[in-house]
This record gives structure tokens, C-alpha cells and sequence, in this order.
């Protein structure tokens, strides 16, 4: 049975993307998938033609192919319906979308065009791969009528040594593009101690706060040593907000996965998403509220952490070794009535 894996990247390298989507690469490479990368400027409207009626029909014309598993999105609706079409046209394979993220769920505001449109496109494949039941449960209330399998969590290759050992200090970290978690700079702990990395911090933070600067990925993951990786978003201490907090609700953010592969439980907002996840698996602490944070890891005893800490460890090596995209891409293709 032969296997491919389409991924569109907007440089000029075809060696390099993001994480998530190399993660992908490498993990389902590892199980038989030829690999194709596509380099394509998104702004070029010459560039789009010449993929349509040049590139797209050379790459699937007389290719006997039993499955395409398509990396979505690609900010292009023009390109992702292009690629539809040559699969459909030139092979006679079943086509999966991985979803990364659904563009009308993280949008700013409601767009019932855009929800719409994306939603004809989606059920245009043979299924899906979606984050998790409550994506699953929007995408099939708006009307995706194709098979749908939930990935659960994003595996994440880290090849950082995981330590085992610690001491239970109540430490916290959490890394991202601090322009987008204004939060941090409401956060006050006496007890507790919190460690961030990343872009554009601010001037000073309060009490029990310490910015510890900006890392390449593989450079981050050495310095990510603390009990806890925080998973947060918005303006509020009391929940998270805006944009980014509705669509916790939704997704699962890579930044957990990341924590995770590397040893740390995480704490997470309890209406998120992918809360439902950590609590099952026993891998955190899951919070209506920072305010308390103080209280909350006081609470918590080194006996109870050490069994926190022993589950994530398990988990980080599924993590690490691509096991919930196999599980997922397994069960869709049942769901499919694809046969290995």
C-alpha cells in the first residue's frame, strides 16, 4: 500500500517548516509515508496558475497512490481545492486532511462566509483528522459530514534527554510570544516562582515572576527544567480570553505538547479543550483562575506531584514517538474502509 503525506511550506527551503508540521513528517516517514514538500509563494497569482495547471498535474499524474494525508491549512482555499482536484483527477487514492487549526474557529469574529466555505471544503476529502471530541463536535454542527478521528494530543519530537529527577519548588514555566499573553503581567506569587521565555517582553514583571530571554526551539527545550508548563492566553487571570482564549476551547496547543515532551505537567485552563485530556491522563493541574496560583501548588503534595510527574514522563515517550498520529490516521482509516 503505498502512502503519501503532501505538505505545503511558503519558503524557499524545503527542508524546513513548522514544528508541528515537520513533527509530521518525520514521525509518519517513519511509518512507510513518502514525504512530499511543496514550496509555494501564497502571495504569487503566477505562482498559484503555474501550481494548478503545471505543477499539481505533473506531481499526481500516473502515480498509483492508495492515500494522500494533506497538512491543512495552507492559507490558500484556491491551492487546497487545487490539490482536491489532481488527487481526484489523476489517482484513485482516499485523501485525509491532518487538521493544524480550522480557520472560521480561530478566527477574530464570526464569519459565516468563511465558516461556510471552509466547511464545503472539508467535506470535499474522505476524512479528517481533528484535535479532539470538541473540535470534532463543531465541525459536524456546522455541517462536516465525512469521517472524523481525534488526534488527542500533538506528538512532539524532542530529542532533549528527559530528566526523571527533581525537587518539587512549585515552579512554573511558560514560553510563547509574550506580546500575546498580557496576562503575565498580572500575575504576583510569594510562594511559587514563575520562569518565561520569549519574544517581546515587557519592561518588569511583578513579585515571584522572571523573564529568562528568547531561545530557538531546541535551545528552549534545555532550559525547561521547572515542575510545571502553563498553558494560558488572554488578558484575564480570571479565565482565559479573546481570540486566543475562545479557541483554547477548540484546539490543542502545540506549547502543551512541547511541555510534555519534555517531562513537565502542564496547568491549563479548565474549560480548554484538551483539559479533558490532562486530567484523564493524571499529567496537571487543571485551574478556573491564576489568581490563586499561590494556593493552588501549595496544595499540592510532593506524593501527589511525584504521580504527575511519572505519568507525563510516560507520556512524553508516546509523544516523542509519533504514537497518537498513528493511533488516529488507524482509526480513521478504518472509519474510511481503508485496509493496510
Amino acid at each position: 500500500m503505498r502512502r503519501v503525506l503532501v505538505t505545503v511550506f511558503y519558503n524557499k527551503d524545503n527542508n524546513a517548516g513548522p514544528k508541528a508540521q515537520m513533527d509530521m513528517i518525520k514521525f509518519l516517514g517513519q511509518q512507510g509515508y513518502e514525504n512530499w514538500i511543496l514550496p509555494f509563494n501564497v502571495r504569487s497569482k503566477f505562482g498559484k496558475f503555474k501550481y494548478a495547471y503545471f505543477d499539481l498535474p505533473r506531481l499526481f499524474k500516473g502515480q498509483e497512490i492508495d492515500e494522500v494525508i494533506f497538512q491543512y491549512p495552507i492559507y490558500s482555499y484556491y491551492l487546497v481545492d487545487q490539490i482536491i482536484q489532481a488527487v481526484r483527477k489523476y489517482t484513485k487514492a482516499k485523501l485525509f486532511f491532518i487538521t493544524h487549526d480550522i480557520d472560521a474557529l480561530r478566527a477574530e469574529t464570526p464569519d459565516k462566509e468563511l465558516e461556510q466555505q471552509e466547511v464545503a471544503q472539508l467535506n470535499k476529502v474522505d476524512g479528517l483528522i481533528a484535535h479532539n471530541q470538541h473540535m470534532v463536535d463543531w465541525l459536524v454542527q456546522r455541517g462536516v459530514r465525512v469521517p472524523m478521528s481525534t488526534l488527542g494530543i500533538f506528538d512532539y519530537d524532542n530529542p532533549q534527554p528527559m530528566g526523571e529527577d527533581y525537587l518539587y519548588d512549585r515552579s512554573v514555566c511558560f514560553a510563547g510570544n509574550l506580546e500575546k499573553a498580557p496576562f503575565l503581567e498580572k500575575i504576583k506569587l510569594t510562594e511559587a516562582k514563575l520562569t518565561i521565555f520569549g519574544a517581546n517582553p515587557v519592561e518588569s514583571y511583578q513579585e515571584g515572576v522572571k523573564y529568562a530571554g528568547q531561545y530557538t526551539p531546541d535551545e528552549l527545550l534545555e532550559h525547561m527544567t521547572q515542575n510545571f508548563g502553563l498553558v494560558w492566553d488572554g488578558t484575564s487571570l480570571d479565565g482565559c480570553n479573546g481570540r486566543y482564549g475562545e479557541y483554547l476551547k477548540f484546539n490543542n496547543p502545540h506549547k502543551t505538547s512541547l511541555y510534555l515532551s519534555c517531562g513537565l505537567p502542564v496547568i491549563i485552563w479548565k474549560q480548554a479543550a484538551l483539559a479533558d485530556f490532562i486530567e484523564q491522563h493524571q499529567v496537571g493541574l487543571t485551574v478556573d483562575s491564576l489568581s490563586d496560583l499561590d494556593d493552588v501548588l501549595a496544595s499540592i503534595t510532593a506524593d501527589q506531584y511525584a504521580v504527575m510527574k511519572a505519568n507525563t514522563v510516560k507520556l512524553a515517550e508516546e509523544l516523542r514517538q509519533g504514537k497518537h498520529i498513528q493511533a488516529a490516521i488507524a482509526d480513521l482509516e478504518e472509519k474510511s474502509g481503508v485496509r493496510g
